[in-house]
């Protein structure tokens, strides 16, 4: 149960994020936040992630304050678990303009944060709006997309000799552009569930080098 319900804003974009990680609706309150939900979706250490998660008190400001969202992480191979983080995600220009507004929250926050043995961290655009995060806005509609196996299969056997670029890929499924129209949606889907690997964090280009992930 979020400890805010965020209101609707004519100032601010709010809205609600469907959460495939979750499994449920996430509400937001700004662009930024719903960009933060989309990375937290797909980021592969991340359990869980809850938003408007805690009320803290602050001297000074009668209603508390809310961080944006507490995220739970996956324990990695050697079995160790990173500290839960609560996140509050701002704008930098906010940041700037209210500062010492922001300061005492933002300090409550932090001995909040580190006496439940948390982290605390303010997060903006700088680290969100990435071409990681643009690939992600155009990858996450294959997510879902049923795919033919036989497509899938095919696929796999033409990267098993070796990465391919994403053009070289299509060139050897179909030999025209109309029958390559069919291929693009099973390669994306591979991308995006990770039967492929890519490098996200550059553009997507028909340069990109796809590849089968490494065995164990």
């Amino acid at each position: 149960m979020p400890a805010r319900k965020i209101p609707k804003n004519h100032l601010f974009v709010t809205g609600r994020y469907a959460s495939t990680k979750n499994g449920e609706m996430r509400d937001f309150e700004s662009l930024n936040e719903k960009d933060y939900l989309i990375l937290l979706d797909f980021d592969p250490t991340v359990a869980s992630f809850e938003v408007q998660p805690v009320k803290i008190s602050v001297p000074g400001v009668p209603r508390g304050y809310v961080p944006d969202v507490l995220v739970h992480f996956h324990a990695d191979e050697s079995g160790k678990t990173r500290s839960p983080l609560l996140v509050d995600v701002k704008h930098t220009t906010d940041l700037a303009k209210n500062a010492a507004k922001y300061a005492p929250k933002f300090e409550a926050a932090r001995l909040f944060a580190k006496e439940r043995g948390w982290e605390f961290q303010i997060i903006d655009e700088t680290t969100i709006r990435t071409p990681y995060l643009s690939n992600l806005k155009f990858l996450r509609a294959f997510k879902e997309r049923p795919q033919e196996t036989s497509q899938i299969e095919t696929i796999l056997t033409e990267l098993s000799n070796g990465p391919l670029t994403f053009n070289e890929l299509l060139d050897s499924l179909a030999p025209s552009d109309h029958e390559k129209l069919s291929w693009i949606p099973a390669i994306w889907h591979m991308v995006i569930t990770q039967f492929i690997l890519a490098d996200l964090q550059t553009p997507i280009s028909g340069d990109m080098l796809l590849e089968l992930p490494k065995s164990p």
